[in-house]
């Protein structure tokens, strides 16, 4: 594994105002949670409807469980520049479990796909995990700003809307004023490892923002924008913060 990308100092006096800000974020995607909950027990009777609304929730509740176990880590003294992704079949290219969101020793979150009622593709999705790309107006910008996201492309457009709704965001999902493809679908995983796009935590760069022309993902956490600009139809792709900087 590459040598760590941050003096030791400089971690320490990141981890107060990383953690502040995850425990923030905790609280607000529980009331996202508990929003979503409400909807679908006062719902209109639209099966179709209702459908959605389970599946928006499912869609956010897993990236927070996921947030939930960095909030551990950090609290046992990890860097979030050291968290690695690795899925259980790949565990033994870590170089230390206790650095592995989903190893038993490290954060002990649980690895997996989202459902296939979530996909276009009506297949099990692949999440993915990184810190490439920033969210306008979280955390600071420009060099070090970039936040670690969870990325789910290729889901529905009637859960995107859905998602979207409950969050006071456009429908249909806003278009980004650049093709970020390459970006979402890395994986923060040890570089050793043969799965995905083995990347490590990125430092000292200003990333690219996701953005549309109309500024609708300016300080929101998460929400689902459609990839762009492509020609016909471009992935939708929910994206949730895990630690913003």
């Amino acid at each position: 594994m590459s040598s760590p990308l941050y003096t030791q100092s400089s971690e320490k006096g990141q981890d107060g105002n990383v953690l502040f800000l995850i425990l923030i974020a905790v609280a607000l995607f529980a009331a996202l949670s508990y929003a979503v909950t409400q909807s679908s027990r006062s719902g209109s009777g639209d099966a179709g409807s209702e459908t959605n609304l389970v599946n928006s929730a499912q869609m956010t509740q897993y990236p927070a469980s996921i947030r939930t176990a960095i909030v551990r880590m950090v609290v046992g003294g990890t860097a979030v520049s050291s968290l690695n992704f690795n899925t259980p079949s790949d565990f033994a290219n870590l170089e230390s479990n206790a650095v592995g969101v989903f190893h038993p020793a490290g954060g002990g979150a649980t690895s997996a796909d989202a459902p296939g009622d979530l996909m276009a593709s009506g297949n099990p999705g692949p999440w993915h995990f990184n810190a490439d790309l920033e969210i306008p107006d979280i955390g600071t910008a420009g060099a070090d700003g970039n936040d670690l996201i969870a990325f789910l492309p290729g889901v529905t457009l009637s859960v995107c809307n859905k998602v979207n709704s409950q969050l006071g965001l456009p429908s249909p999902p806003p278009v980004l004023t650049a093709d970020l493809s390459a970006e979402y679908t890395k994986d923060m995983v040890d570089p050793d490892g043969p799965g995905g796009t083995s990347v490590t935590f990125p430092a000292g760069t200003d990333e690219e923002d996701i953005a549309d022309a109309g500024g609708s993902f300016d300080g929101q956490p998460f929400g689902c924008f459609r990839n762009g600009p492509v020609a016909s139809p471009g992935d939708y792709v929910y994206y949730h913060a895990l630690v913003e900087r």
